[in-house]
């Protein structure tokens, strides 16, 4: 099944306006679009409405009122009626309102949650990513699984040696900023400052070449691919680290 997002359901209102009368009418020119839109609100994944209780409870009586209406005139069985809005607003007005404030993209709620990560908008986005690698793995779609965990671990490590209060008296260390360094020089530095454990580093190891399998010209001069192995040694490797980080 189809994943489905809010601006989705939003471009289809948009396409079917309601009048700008509080009243909708339900008949046999819109109750096929009052239908699906009701379908696809139900198939929404929770982790996208991220609004608040009165915008929810908003979207939940919209519905559930365009659903009853559509039944009532099914029983009636010909002619039209008309569905008088919540609070003097048309239904689709009001849910069009309420799925415009919800993102299209958001982890999934089993996503590691990554919470020693005090910056918010880093956390959201490395938790997307592994949201995503992981979907993308159910999904047999190894590449994609591959590539996004490997982005994730690299941010995590990332993130962790710029925090690191022992990086300045680290007797060796790669030129320049960590910024600028390698995926290896990550997983080195990282090690040696005891963020990581000497398991996790060799995990991280076996996947650091993954991440570059993005480029077309790298996985054809070193004739791989990526394939559930892969996927799932970057997965691992990225549990590991959070896991080795949280401590």
């Amino acid at each position: 099944m189809a994943r489905i997002a809010p601006s989705q359901i939003v471009a289809l209102i948009d396409q079917n306006p309601p009048s700008n009368s509080a009243t909708l009418s339900v008949g046999h020119g819109t109750v096929g679009i009052l239908t699906a839109i009701t379908r696809l609100i139900d198939e929404l994944p929770t982790e996208l409405l991220t609004i608040s209780g009165a915008d929810y409870i908003n979207l939940v009586c919209s519905v559930e009122s365009i659903k009853n209406s559509v039944t009532f005139w099914q029983q009636k069985g010909a002619g039209e009626i008309g569905n008088s809005g919540i609070r003097g607003k048309n239904v689709l007005v009001l849910i069009r309102e309420v799925l415009a404030k919800c993102p299209d993209q958001a982890p999934s709620s089993t996503t590691t949650e990554l919470a020693f990560i005090t910056d918010h908008d880093l956390r959201r986005n490395v938790r997307l990513d592994l949201s995503t690698a992981t979907s993308a793995l159910h999904n047999g779609e190894w590449k994609a699984a591959t590539v996004l965990a490997g982005a994730a671990y690299e941010a995590l490590l990332l993130w962790a040696i710029q925090n690191a209060p022992g990086l300045p008296s680290l007797p060796t260390k790669p030129k320049g900023s960590p910024e600028d360094w390698g995926f290896g020089d990550y997983i080195q530095v990282s090690a040696a400052l005891g963020l990581i454990e000497s398991a996790t580093a060799q995990q991280a190891a076996l996947a650091k070449n993954f991440r570059n399998l993005v480029h077309p010209g790298r996985a054809q001069r070193l004739d791989e691919v990526c394939d559930r192995g892969t996927a799932l040694t970057a997965l691992a490797a990225v549990e590991l680290i959070a896991r080795d980080l949280s401590a």
